[in-house]
C-alpha cells in the first residue's frame, strides 16, 4: 500500500474516536522512543475498544469477528514516556465484508500528527472463519457507518463494480 499523502497534516478533527494513553516506561525502547509495535497494539486497541462499545462486538462469542487483512503505518515524529498519547479513529471505507480503518496518534498538548496507521479487517463467520455471504451485520454496520468519512457504495453495488475491490474477496 502507497503511504497517505494527506496523512501528515491529520488533525484530531479529521476523526470521530478517540481515546487515551498513558504511555508506559516499557513502551520506549533502546533508542529512547516508543517502539514501533507498540503503535499496532494501540492501532488494534482503539479499533476493537470501539468494536466492543459502539458495535456490539462480544469477542468470545460473536457469530462474526474481525480477521486483521492488512495493517501499515506513518510514522511522522516520536512519542516517548511518560507522555500522553491521543488515539483518534475513523472508517475510510466500509464494504459488504471489510472495512478500512485510519488510526492517529497524536501527543497530548501537541497538534501535529505522530503517526497514522491503516488496519483492514475481514468480518469472517466463526464457525467457518470465511466472509458472512450476507456480509457484515447490521449492529457492526451501523456502528462503523457512524465512523465513515466518505460514503461507500452500498453492499449490492460493491458486488457488481468491479473497480470497488472488497479484501474478502482474496480470502
Amino acid at each position: 500500500m502507497a503511504p497517505n499523502k494527506g496523512s501528515k497534516t491529520r488533525s484530531r478533527k479529521d476523526y470521530r474516536f478517540s481515546l487515551e494513553y498513558r504511555t508506559r516506561w516499557s513502551d520506549n525502547d533502546m533508542y529512547d522512543h516508543m517502539n514501533n509495535s507498540v503503535y499496532n497494539f494501540l492501532f488494534d486497541s482503539i479499533i476493537n475498544s470501539y468494536l466492543i462499545d459502539h458495535c456490539g462486538l462480544h469477542p468470545p462469542t460473536s457469530a462474526q469477528h474481525p480477521l486483521m487483512a492488512s495493517t501499515r503505518c506513518d510514522y511522522y515524529s516520536a512519542i516517548t514516556y511518560p507522555k500522553v498519547a491521543e488515539l483518534c479513529l475513523r472508517v475510510n471505507k466500509l464494504s459488504r465484508s471489510s472495512v478500512v480503518y485510519e488510526v492517529a496518534l497524536f501527543e497530548e498538548g501537541v497538534e501535529q500528527v505522530k503517526a497514522v496507521g491503516e488496519f483492514v479487517h475481514v468480518f469472517v463467520d466463526r464457525a467457518t472463519q470465511r466472509p458472512n455471504t450476507g456480509g457484515i451485520n447490521p449492529q457492526l454496520r451501523q456502528g462503523l457507518e457512524k465512523l465513515l468519512v466518505v460514503p461507500s457504495p452500498s453492499p449490492s453495488s460493491s458486488l457488481s463494480d468491479p473497480s470497488l475491490s472488497d479484501p474478502a474477496s482474496k480470502l
